[in-house]
């Protein structure tokens, strides 16, 4: 049966980090550059291939892939012979999965984001028609934002809620939005989809949503988005005295939120905790 056409990048085994002096080390280096090897192609790899992708000897990977499928990590699969990976890699993988915790892995990027506006910080995303709080940020003083760590809030008049239906096409948002007119909190609530249809294009726009005396009177929150693979799946938001977000402060603490907003999206350990989080939400529109 012909092979398929191989299209991942191979993975370079480098025998020029430090740790190359030391046989075992360097050894374990190549063994693990074969499991990722492994991992980014679909069907079984032999030898040959290895050896073209690697430029090993075909020796040195005999003796790799024999300590490794005598660990169960990966499985000779045929007499050519070629090679895919075992069941032990997915208890590494189940391992790694089960300790993350989103709201520790975002705790990290928050408090300095906190602690250098001096603003409340949070995490949320998206469950039905609410937005759920993953983490909290709060500064080191008495005058503050406070919430709690898995408390829900509207979509429709918060800087979190906005950003998060900013993409969203209107036959969606309409199943996140209650009746018209909409619960009044503050002087300027948005109360009708006429109106909040005419903000979310403005926040898609500029790139950052706004909530002015929208969910608490007194209090402004600017939000930017977090996106995964260039699907917008969380928000970030900085919250705090209205007084205190003038429109050269709001633009300081956007940036601020962009630049972690990316550094998120680059962390596997925070993109991964986000997916898992994301299977465990109600769909658009269910209330619990």
């Amino acid at each position: 049966m012909a092979r398929t056409t191989r299209t991942a990048r191979p993975v370079p085994v480098d025998d020029t980090r430090p740790a190359s002096a030391n046989y075992h080390a360097n050894a374990l280096a190549r063994g693990l550059a074969l499991l990722e090897m492994l991992a980014a192609e679909q069907e079984p790899l032999t030898v040959n291939d290895l050896s073209e992708s690697t430029a090993l000897p075909k020796s040195t990977l005999v003796r790799l892939l024999a300590v490794l499928a005598e660990m169960e990590y990966v499985v000779r699969v045929d007499e050519r012979p070629s090679y895919r990976l075992g069941h032990k890699v997915q208890r590494l993988a189940s391992a790694y999965i089960s300790a993350l915790d989103l709201t520790v892995v975002a705790e990290s990027y928050l408090r300095p984001v906190a602690l250098g506006t001096g603003q409340t910080a949070n995490l949320g995303v998206l469950d039905g028609d609410q937005v759920l709080h993953i983490c909290v940020a709060e500064p080191d003083r008495p005058l503050r934002f406070t919430t709690a760590i898995g408390a829900r809030d509207h979509t429709y008049c918060t800087g979190l809620g906005k950003m998060l239906l900013s993409e969203l096409p209107d036959e969606d948002l309409a199943a996140l939005l209650p009746a018209e007119p909409f619960p009044s909190f503050a002087e300027n609530t948005v109360t009708t989809v006429a109106d909040l249809r005419k903000d979310l294009k403005r926040t898609a726009k500029r790139g950052y949503a706004l909530d002015d005396h929208e969910r608490s009177a007194g209090l402004r929150c600017v939000a930017v988005g977090v996106r995964i693979g260039g699907e917008l799946l969380a928000a970030v938001s900085v919250s705090g005295p209205a007084g205190e977000f003038t429109a050269q402060k709001q633009q300081e603490y956007v940036a601020a939120l962009d630049e972690v907003a990316k550094a998120m999206s680059d962390d596997p350990d925070f993109t991964a905790a986000l997916r898992i989080v994301h299977r465990s939400l109600r769909p658009a529109g269910k209330h619990q």
